[in-house]
């Protein structure tokens, strides 16, 4: 899967915008992700396995909702963080 990251957590994968994942579900993904991109799945998962609130994640630009979405080969996810000011 080709994954699109977010400049702000591009930090985690040494400035790439785009990496590939392997997984049959977005949790596992993010995962494989995280295996070599340590502390990639923290940011975007919260403790409690959910997708953060600040955090949307499209698969095929369709939103996901849970990390239990379900990929297949060719199929492209992108990673967008909400932005706040005050």
């Amino acid at each position: 899967m080709k994954v699109f990251v977010p400049t702000p957590l591009r930090s985690y994968t040494g400035q790439r915008g785009r990496v590939d994942g392997e997984g049959s579900t977005l949790g596992e993904v993010l995962s494989d992700l995280d295996r070599r991109y340590p502390g990639f799945r923290f940011r975007i998962v919260s403790e409690q396995d959910d997708i953060r609130e600040h955090i949307k994640v499209f698969i095929n630009q369709k939103q996901a909702r849970d990390l239990t979405a379900p990929l297949y080969s060719g199929d492209e996810i992108q990673i967008i963080c909400a932005l706040s000011s005050g």
